[in-house]
């Protein structure tokens, strides 16, 4: 993420940053698991990176999205994030660790999901800050609010 923009001082992007971080220790930690041999580690991790992942979603599409989405610059920008979303929770969800060709599928997601990562915190998320109203940003933070007290 930039560091110049001044994005991360606001405590929904904050928190959108600290939950792309969580889920890139845990992508990377199944990665380096699987470097060991250690399949069950990796399970463990991946499915993990998979509920934090859902939940960092909900947060995400119904907060910061969902408000940016009203814009018709960035609504296919966001369709083409949630498409992604989407992409990986079934790839994750239908993930067989015993199948060398889906371990390899697997490292392939985390990188992906870094690049992934990179649009939203380089792009989406400095982009936020002229394009949302005040008004918006209250309802993005009570709509990532409502969900994580689920």
């Amino acid at each position: 993420m930039c560091h110049y923009c001044g994005c991360r001082d606001i405590p929904l992007i904050r928190e959108y940053v600290a939950e792309h971080e969580s889920v890139t220790d845990l992508g990377g930690g199944a990665v380096r698991a699987l470097g060991r041999g250690d399949h069950g580690a990796a399970r463990d991790l991946v499915r993990r990176m998979a509920v934090e992942l859902r939940a960092h979603w909900q947060g995400e599409e119904a907060g910061l999205f969902a408000q940016m989405h009203e814009d018709e610059e960035y609504a296919a920008y966001i369709d083409a994030l949630v498409r992604e979303h989407r992409e990986l929770e079934a790839f994750l969800a239908a993930l067989d660790l015993a199948d060398p060709a889906q371990r390899a599928a697997l490292v392939r997601a985390v990188e992906e999901l870094h690049h992934h990562i990179a649009k939203e915190e380089d792009g989406l998320f400095p982009a936020s800050l002229t394009a949302l109203r005040g008004d918006q940003w209250d309802r993005a933070m009570a709509a990532w609010g409502a969900v994580r007290r689920g």
